[in-house]
């Protein structure tokens, strides 16, 4: 009895392992909110590190405020992401949103479950990981999402993009249901774009 009782004790002190979520609960987590706001840690590609606030308003509409002593604004405006360089003088760069993988999880309606769309689907038994492309033009790069459960939350990103380059986002707890003007996602200085659609 006392080894039972031993085994018993082990096993309630261990935490339990979190199912894989499913592809059409982690869809309903990304179109059951329209705004959210938190901070985010960033890890770019050549091992450097960027903090800052990111503002989500869904669909199409994404702004990242980096902290000192970074001097970047990036903001997805429903169309268009600015790229806005503090230190440079030419104007922001502006690209196609449709181009970047970012417009997966800004979609109006996320559907991962769409074919081709989801291309790696798994659990660590903490979190689950989904590896996402637009299944029309996988060449725009990919986006790995990973949540944890209990309840879903959106934990990370990485964006794979079409130059080979892997940028992560790592997020704080997101505020969801916020109130955000719609000119917060006025990219300053429009009109310069150095992508065509």
């Amino acid at each position: 009895m006392r080894l039972l009782a031993f085994v018993l004790a082990l096993g309630l002190a261990t935490p339990a392992a979190a199912e894989k979520l499913s592809l059409g609960a982690i869809s309903s987590y990304l179109n059951g909110f329209q705004t959210a706001q938190g901070e985010f840690t960033q890890i770019n590609d050549d091992g450097t590190i960027s903090t800052g606030q990111i503002y989500i308003k869904r669909p199409g509409r994404v702004r990242f405020e980096y902290n000192p002593p970074e001097q970047i604004l990036v903001v997805a405006d429903g169309d268009t992401v600015g790229v806005i360089d503090g230190k440079s003088n030419t104007g922001p760069e502006a690209y196609p949103l449709h181009r970047t993988p970012l417009k997966i999880i800004l979609a109006r309606n996320v559907d991962l479950t769409r074919a081709r769309m989801v291309t790696g689907h798994a659990s660590d038994g903490k979190t689950t990981t989904v590896r996402a492309q637009d299944p029309d033009n996988p060449e725009y790069g990919s986006i790995e999402l990973v949540f944890t459960a209990s309840p879903v939350e959106l934990r990370q990103w990485v964006i794979n993009d079409s130059g080979g380059s892997r940028t992560t986002v790592v997020l704080g707890d997101l505020d969801k249901g916020v109130r955000l003007d719609n000119e917060k996602f006025v990219i300053p200085g429009k009109g310069v774009t150095t992508s065509d659609r």
